[in-house]
């Protein structure tokens, strides 16, 4: 009789599925077969210490990546969607990993909030992706930098770093810069991407409160004081300064206010 597949299993087999279309798939499908009481949550295998990607992608350290312009032409166009949609791919990675490394020392709740986390990652990759196409590119045809999961490599040993780290720097980071991205693609005339680009910064803010809620716990049953704590962590575990500007109202609504950053900015 074959053994039942269990939450930990199905997530490391889909961090180590490297073609996209077949990520996004295999993470839609583990997350509803999870909520739908068919995936036990069970932890009975490790996370691989990097994910699968798709064959062929280019992978640069972060200083050797192209400059992309700022200028409304087809090639900038594509590249700043490009980017986009290798941001959104490797947040699946990420959210994955959160569950499958860290859900076995965690309540319920944390377990379904970064599932559901990473089925709008998903979501978000698909719709990129698909927005590409209609410019006749897609995911792969330009070099991508590494730099996002690094951060998840540098934080695999504390889960509070990885909280501190993944969604109370690198996602809010999008909070701050998505709306001004979201205006000039307006200016474009990109009707579709204005769209995509909203029902993205709407997500960010709910992933951003997820990971806040979650540290904050976390802090008090340790006894840290999480504002403290938060920017002890990121000054050992962040490579680079946290830059203005910030979005503050989206970066509160988040749970994530200036008392936490502007410290260490």
């Amino acid at each position: 009789m074959t053994a039942e597949v269990d939450l930990s299993q199905a997530i490391r087999a889909a961090l180590l599925t490297g073609d996209a279309r077949a990520k996004v798939m295999a993470t839609r499908k583990l997350v509803r077969d999870w909520r739908l009481g068919r995936l036990p949550t069970r932890f009975s295998v490790a996370m691989p210490d990097h994910p699968e990607w798709p064959e062929g992608l280019e992978v640069l350290p972060p200083s050797q990546m192209p400059k992309r312009g700022r200028g409304g032409s087809e090639r900038n166009r594509i590249a700043l969607w490009h980017s986009l949609a290798h941001i959104e791919f490797v947040a699946i990675d990420l959210a994955l990993d959160m569950v499958g490394r860290f859900g076995a020392q965690q309540d319920e709740r944390f377990v379904a909030d970064f599932l559901r986390v990473a089925a709008d990652e998903a979501m978000h990759f698909a719709i990129i992706e698909r927005h590409l196409a209609q410019m006749g590119a897609r995911y792969g045809d330009l070099p991508v930098h590494g730099g996002l999961w690094q951060a998840a490599t540098d934080t695999a040993d504390d889960v509070l770093a990885r909280l501190a780290i993944v969604p109370m720097v690198l996602e809010a980071r999008a909070l701050d810069v998505t709306p001004a991205t979201l205006e000039r693609v307006k200016a474009q005339g990109d009707e579709r991407g204005t769209k995509i680009l909203a029902r993205v910064l709407d997500d960010e803010i709910r992933h951003v409160a997820a990971g806040a809620s979650h540290f904050e716990r976390l802090c008090e049953n340790a006894g840290f004081v999480p504002e403290n704590h938060w920017q002890k962590l990121v000054r050992e575990r962040f490579g680079a300064r946290l830059k203005p500007p910030f979005n503050d109202s989206a970066r509160q609504a988040a749970g994530l206010p200036r008392e936490y950053y502007t410290a260490i900015a």
